[in-house]
């Protein structure tokens, strides 16, 4: 059965049903600060698991994007090495929302895979709860008795609190589950054991296909449990694992879903699938890789230094450095492998095909980056090499390597050992755990439970038409971390106050009670769909109304800014062209920032016409036009923009300013008049494909103005206030230019006299010209007189020495002749006489210098230098 009917009969199953079939959400999270990723099929849906909002249909089915590479849901250093772990997968689920549960879940598992699917039942085995002493809960009987209707009691095994008891974090919702796993191997090995056995024990033909999630508890900051007054099901079947077994293979990477990548990769490295060990794990990394970076560029997440870029980047950079290492691949070719991709997934997945250009574009380009990177450590690394005195590299300088220039530890030993080196492991391990500690320290957070005030109170947003309303504390938690302190999250009945999203900053502002005590609102943002407002105190009479105020200059300077962005987003798309999407933005008072596809710089005159098109949008006073619930399909029609990566409902909300209309939930002028003027500071490259505009309105450019304006009155005082002071300050530049040529011709005599005078000092010691002396030149006038001296004197060794604004700086010179000879390096010896001026250096074997910051040192490293020739 091929991938594609695979996928469309799960949720075609589902759908005769009665379950809503809808979209993967997008990977990258936006409004869940305890997740970077989603990570399981029932991500998308916390929100109705916690109780924060209506689900629209009870009854869902989906396959959903996953990728597990961070957090307590971490597949990354097994993909490759087992044939059944991935960063990105598909989970098909099929969820209940207060609807259905066990009984209904379990029977129709059961008929999907053996009557649907056909899966034999003699090779199917489940799980069900054991009990937990320590949550006080028995076993999950009712669950085994529903089994038994299917499946036969030996088949039905039980399972402990870590294999059979689901909870998405520290805290929330989490219930039982039903594990239903699969045996695939041969009728011998069968024989030998059963597979029985071989359940939860990491066999590779001996996997979990399909848990069934029976949600019916909550675990408190405490660590208790309390029962849900509602009960569902979460459901989650690995899309790549039941390929395998529908397809009758023994790998996932054997299916359809991987063979193309995987044949596509053998005719770029000229290298075959299933030879050796060390080339296979090197395929199958890759093959799983370049679907996780790829969609998640798809998705609007790049690769970068922080955050969920730095993991995407770090996933890009292991398939790059199993390529080098095992395909002896030293040039670009996984981003060769997204066309492939983009043509087996682009159907049910529009997005990979649609992107596929800009994610050929980014991973080329990161591809090239990191190359240079392992160029660069293999310089570094074999300095290392060169400093060993014994036949261990010690940890520290490993980890150095890995944490300051991105060289990858395991390419480390593989060098290492190709040279007869260790690698102290012990030692690199604990510098990393160091780094772990401290990065877990600062990040650390302690999170009570909530307190509820109000139950079942329904919040809602007034903050389009108000800044002020009176409202009431429904619930509040603390929140205790190493960064911020104590602070603690506050939620109303309603708030005027915008939560972040978007690209646009929270709201600020304060709440005032009857007494007229004040309590700041720090920030404002949105969480599983409920907004939440940071305050480092809690409110006195909690109990009691309270007017809440925003801040209307943060709101308002923050609107002029996001609105500048739809206006700039149509004068991109007008000026450069229809491919121009957005990509990122943020959006705050006193800026804003744009991100936007596009294949090339954009020219000063080009961004000129931009600010114009942008200013003329503001001189013409457009009004706002929203339609704050529009049938999804109607805004598109309507000519909305969507973007990728972000969530939408069935409805949504319409922000449009002429010509302008995109699908928008953040705060606009009233008036594009308010905006005042446009002004853009600069323009950039972000990756291969997408650049990057920042732009100030309102306030700000007042403020830009106002600097420029001081600025040049300062400049034109200093030019005794010239009449024209443009010509005045290029008159000075030439003048500057001509004397520079000047002093450089005088430095250049100068050094040709110290060069001849210097030829009279050279020394011969043990058959080598030597010389060591501190001179008056700076670091270009030492390298003239050397590779002066040494063009004409073979066997010539120099360390010459100069003193430069409080500075020492060494340059020496050895004679390649010398450097062959004598197994000499002008790098080596450098950097132990730096020690002498406490600094360092480096550089060729023939020529290498050093700089520091103590030039009474120079005497003695030039003594120095004359006792190593000796």
């Amino acid at each position: 059965m091929k991938s594609q009917d695979v996928r469309s009969k799960f949720l075609s199953f589902f759908e005769d049903k009665k379950h809503s079939i809808v979209p993967s959400a997008p990977m990258v999270l936006k409004d869940d600060p305890t997740l970077m990723f989603v990570n399981a099929g029932m991500v998308p849906f916390k929100e109705y698991f916690l109780g924060n909002s209506e689900p629209k249909h009870t009854r869902i089915t989906d396959t959903q994007k996953c990728l597990r590479v961070s957090g307590k849901h971490n597949d990354l250093e097994e993909v490759g090495y087992d044939t059944y772990h991935h960063t990105l997968f598909e989970m098909l689920g099929n969820w209940s929302f207060g609807d259905y549960f066990k009984k209904e879940a379990i029977a129709w598992a059961w008929e999907l895979l053996t009557e649907v699917y056909g899966i034999d039942k003699d090779i199917l085995y489940v799980t069900v709860f054991e009990g937990s002493e320590d949550d006080g809960l028995e076993m999950d009987t009712e669950a085994y008795d529903l089994w038994k209707q299917h499946i036969s009691e030996d088949r039905i095994l039980k399972g402990n609190k870590k294999d059979n008891f689901w909870e998405m974090g520290d805290q929330g919702p989490c219930g039982p589950c039903s594990e239903i796993h699969v045996d695939i191997r041969s009728a011998e090995e069968k024989a030998k054991i059963s597979g029985k056995d071989l359940v939860n024990k990491d066999h590779p033909q001996v996997v979990e296909i399909w848990n069934l999630v029976f949600i019916q508890y909550n675990r408190k900051a405490n660590g208790s449990l309390e029962t849900l007054p509602n009960k569902h099901i979460d459901t989650g079947m690995g899309f790549e694992r039941l390929c395998m077994v529908l397809q009758g293979v023994q790998s996932n990477y054997d299916t359809d879903v991987f063979t193309p990548i995987i044949r596509e990769i053998e005719t770029i490295s000229n290298k075959t699938y299933g030879n050796t060990n060390k080339v296979d794990v090197a395929i199958r990394v890759i093959a799983d890789h370049v679907r996780a970076v790829a969609f998640s560029i798809a998705d609007g997440q790049l690769p970068s230094n922080t955050g969920a870029g730095y993991v995407i980047r770090r996933i890009l950079r292991r398939a790059v450095r199993y390529g080098f290492t095992f395909l002896d691949k030293k040039e670009p070719f996984i981003y060769r492998l997204v066309d492939v991709l983009s043509k087996r997934m682009g159907d049910a997945f529009p997005e990979i095909k649609s992107q596929k250009q800009l994610i050929e574009n980014v991973i080329k380009e990161e591809e090239q980056s990191f190359l240079r990177t392992l160029d660069q450590g293999l310089i570094l690394l074999n300095r290392i090499v060169e400093e060993t005195k014994n036949s261990t590299v010690s940890g520290e300088k490993a980890f150095e390597l890995y944490d300051t220039y991105g060289f990858p530890i395991d390419l480390t030993a593989l060098i290492l050992s190709e040279r007869g080196l260790k690698l102290d492991e012990k030692g690199f391990e604990n510098e990393l755990q160091k780094q772990k500690d401290r990065s877990r320290a600062a990040s650390e957070m302690l999170t009570d439970d909530w307190t509820i005030l109000i139950d079942d109170a329904e919040e809602e947003f007034v903050g389009y038409d108000t800044l002020e309303a009176n409202v009431k504390l429904t619930r509040y938690r603390k929140v205790t971390s190493k960064k911020e302190g104590d602070m603690y999250q506050l939620v109303f009945n309603l708030t005027p106050f915008y939560p972040e999203g978007g690209g646009q900053v929270g709201d600020k502002g304060y709440l005032e009670d009857v007494r007229g005590d004040v309590v700041y609102i720090l920030d404002t943002k949105k969480e599983n769909n409920v907004i939440i407002h940071f305050a480092k105190n809690l409110p006195k009479h909690i109990n009691e109304p309270f007017k809440a105020v925003v801040s209307d200059e943060h709101r308002n300077l923050s609107a002029s800014n996001h609105t500048a962005t739809h206006l700039l987003h149509q004068a991109l798309r007008t000026i450069l062209g229809d491919h121009v999407e957005q990509k990122g933005s943020l959006v705050k008072p006193n800026a804003l920032r744009f991100d936007f596809s596009h294949f090339a710089k954009v020219s000063p005159e080009q961004l000129q016409e931009i600010e114009d098109f942008v200013n003329a949008r503001i001189e013409g006073k457009l009004p706002l036009q929203e339609n704050r619930n529009v049938p999804m399909e109607q805004a598109l029609e309507e000519g909305a923009m969507a973007l990728f990566g972000e969530k939408y409902g069935d409805t949504v909300r319409t922000v449009r300013f002429g010509k302008s209309i995109e699908l928008c939930g953040g705060i606009h002028v009233n008036n594009t008049s308010d905006i005042w003027y446009f002004k853009i500071i600069s323009e950039s490259a972000v990756a291969a494909g997408i650049r990057r505009i920042e732009a100030i309105t309102n306030k700000a450019v007042r403020d830009f103005y106002s600097e420029n304006n001081r600025v040049y009155s300062k400049m034109k005082a200093l030019l005794n206030n010239a009449k024209e002071p443009a010509k005045a300050l290029k008159n000075l530049q030439d003048e500057n230019a001509e004397l520079k040529k000047q002093i450089e011709g005088l430095l250049k005599d100068k050094a040709g006299t110290i060069k001849n005078e210097l030829k009279q000092e050279l020394n011969d010691i043990n058959g080598i010209k030597f010389l060591a002396k501190k001179l008056d030149l700076d670091a270009g006038g030492l390298k003239d007189v050397a590779f002066e001296l040494g063009s004409q004197f073979k066997n010539l060794f120099l360390l010459l020495a100069t003193e430069q604004n409080g500075k020492a700086l060494l340059s020496c010179y050895i004679s390649k002749e010398l450097v062959a000879s004598k197994d000499l390096n002008a790098g080596q010896v450098v950097r132990e006489l730096g020690k002498h001026i406490q600094g360092g250096g480096g550089g060729q074997p023939f020529f290498a210098t050093a700089g520091g910051k103590n030039p009474s040192g120079i005497s003695d490293a030039l003594e120095a230098a004359k006792e190593f020739v000796k």
